[in-house]
């Protein structure tokens, strides 16, 4: 197949009718690991406890099994992640002709599939989780102290786990930037909603990532500490860095402001699932 053939075949399957609507599917799956995630992190602030599971998304996971139906739920988020991340392969292979052009196009399609790869990646560690977990397996924060541990083993090990938590915090920064100057909306198309639907979906994206960024950045810089200490114990991932920012002066209310802004994010990709960017 020629390479323009491969990019057309792509740009088929990426928007074929089947795989959009599984990845709506898959956006709705995500809005609710989120709100999953927002939902313990509330627990976690306001002493209530998280019923044992862990203010993260293996946490999430882990209560949604718990769920009438559960592995059937898990099934289905799992078929849908995994449909994100065939559509983001799709989008690699779509900009894939850019790379042969010059200047600004050049660098246009080196990060546009630069993110598609990176989201590609997390969609398909949460489609595996959601399978491991409708089977009756899973990971938590032990199993990702183990992973970091295993890493440390390798020649280079603390440079690049060093090198992981320069990239979460700099994934971080970019959430917060995009909030901030209102770059989500490039991943939106409303146009046709009311004004006041357009509105609140604005909102739950300038809320939303910049809280998920925050909470990216601080599984960064526990990250990093670890990779400084060279002790795997500090890479507790999500749920610890939402532990950590309940330990900081007013962290109740920090850790409150977090998750309800975790949960517009999840809000935001229910939206984004009503109404998906057509490109």
């Amino acid at each position: 197949m020629t390479r323009s053939g491969t990019a057309a075949g792509a740009d088929r399957a990426g928007n074929s009718d089947a795989l959009e609507n599984l990845a709506r599917v898959g956006l709705i799956a995500y809005g609710v690991v989120h709100l999953l995630i927002a939902w313990l992190a509330l627990q976690l602030a306001w002493g209530g406890g998280t019923g044992g599971e862990a203010a993260d998304q293996s946490g999430a996971l882990a209560t949604l099994a718990e769920q009438p139906f559960g592995q059937v739920l898990l099934w289905a988020l799992a078929v849908g992640l995994l449909a994100l991340a065939v559509w983001q392969l799709a989008e690699v292979l779509r900009h894939r002709a850019g790379l042969q052009r010059t200047g600004d196009a050049r660098k246009k399609a080196i990060v546009t599939i630069a993110k598609a790869v990176a989201k590609t990646v997390i969609f398909l560690a949460l489609a595996f989780l959601a399978v491991r977990y409708a089977t009756g397996g899973g990971q938590g924060s032990s199993g990702q102290q183990q992973t970091v541990s295993g890493v440390f083993g390798w020649p280079g090990g603390r440079f690049l786990v060093g090198i992981a938590a320069l990239v979460l915090i700099g994934v971080g920064m970019y959430h917060v930037h995009k909030g901030l100057t209102k770059r989500f909306l490039k991943e939106i198309d409303c146009a046709q909603a009311p004004a006041a639907q357009q509105r609140l979906v604005e909102r739950l994206g300038q809320v939303g990532y910049p809280a998920k960024g925050v909470a990216l950045g601080l599984v960064g810089v526990l990250l990093g500490w670890a990779a400084i200490t060279f002790d795997p114990a500090k890479a507790t991932g999500l749920d610890g860095a939402l532990r950590t920012l309940l330990d900081a002066p007013f962290g109740k209310w920090l850790l409150s402001l977090v998750a309800l802004g975790i949960a517009a994010y999840g809000l935001f990709c229910f939206f984004r699932a009503r109404f998906p960017q057509r490109t």
